[in-house]
């Protein structure tokens, strides 16, 4: 036994490695693609394209030669770190619907976005629209949360059904019109990601990781005894605040290619498949990550020679590693440490 434990650390730090080096060459891919109009750039996203071909030619495929799917698996890559690393907080704090709560709130967001774009003419970022929402959703969730005397699930209820109630409103509305269709946003679609959802989704990854990465410590101090951080005088409203945005902002950028009714699988399935063999919050989080991964890549795999949508391919991956890994644990309820 001594000696599966080094190696499984090692293990683990490897395939960290390497989806930390995957995820800096999909933002480069999207750098590029976003840069290819100036001279040396565009050298490189022409290499790119070869490449592609190339890969294409190996692999008998259709897929790697066009700009589009870089941007959707490039996109699904990175879902696959964000959305378990803040997945992980919300699961240890049971508040695993708060994701499928902001994905209504965002969609509400496209809705009206769509119902603007198809009344005006106006030709802006659907995710963006989205992304505010999204925000103005997470807000309102924590502002009931506090001033209300129900329980806690109980504003997320209202705030799902709420914003759902609302974007079905607006579809209704705008059925018949050009350029209203939503069904892409509902159940995910490679297609729906945009060079600027793309590129949206970079910043966000980022952004997410540098934050958590400087507010890991009062976090998990808040995650695993949220009394103890209020004696201690830690802001823990702003650190909710801070964790319930970032929810929302990583519920959009995963609604591009999971759609609203699948988005929060990706923030809680592969973190209770690290829970099943994890043995302290850290490597929940290192494992979620690659759990997430696994998924991700294997459902595009899937989707690609099946010809099956991404967004479920992706979810019955991840379900299939929860699955094993409760097969591979030899405990019904794994401790999780705080180290």
């Amino acid at each position: 036994m001594g000696r599966i434990g080094p190696l499984r650390r090692r293990l683990e730090q490897v395939g960290l490695g390497l989806t930390a080096i995957l995820a800096v060459a999909m933002i480069g891919l999207l750098t590029v693609d976003a840069l290819r109009s100036f001279p040396l750039v565009g050298g490189l996203y022409d290499q790119a394209r070869i490449a592609g071909r190339l890969l294409d030619s190996l692999l008998g495929t259709n897929v790697f030669s066009h700009p589009f799917m870089w941007r959707s698996i490039a996109t699904g890559i990175l879902i696959g770190v964000v959305a378990p690393l803040v997945g992980t907080y919300l699961v240890h704090r049971e508040m695993a619907l708060i994701g499928e709560t902001l994905a209504h709130t965002a969609f509400a967001g496209v809705a009206v976005g769509l119902l603007v774009s198809a009344t005006t003419g106006w030709e802006g970022s659907l995710m963006l629209v989205a992304l505010v929402v999204g925000i103005l959703g997470a807000l309102g969730v924590q502002w009931l949360a506090e001033r209300t005397n129900t329980y806690g699930d109980v504003p997320i209820a209202i705030m799902l059904t709420g914003s759902f109630a609302v974007g079905t409103l607006i579809i209704s509305y705008g059925r018949g019109m050009s350029g209203f269709n939503v069904e892409g946003y509902l159940f995910g679609n490679i297609s729906v990601v945009t060079p600027s959802g793309a590129r949206l989704m970079a910043v966000i990854s980022v952004l997410v990781v540098g934050v958590i990465v400087a507010t890991y410590k009062q976090l998990l101090f808040i995650t695993f005894d949220e009394q103890a951080a209020r004696v201690a005088r830690l802001n823990v409203t702003w650190y909710n605040t801070l964790l319930i945005v970032m929810t929302a902002i990583v519920v959009v950028g995963a609604m591009q290619i999971l759609g609203v009714i699948l988005v929060a699988a990706m923030l809680v399935v592969p973190v209770a498949a690290a829970t099943q063999v994890a043995h302290s919050f850290r490597e929940t989080l290192s494992l979620s990550i690659l759990f997430g991964q696994v998924s991700v890549i294997g459902g595009f795999v899937v989707s690609i020679s099946q010809g099956l949508p991404t967004g479920g391919s992706i979810v019955v991956v991840a379900i299939a590693c929860y699955l094993l890994a409760i097969l591979a644990s030899s405990r019904s309820t794994a401790p999780i440490s705080t180290h």
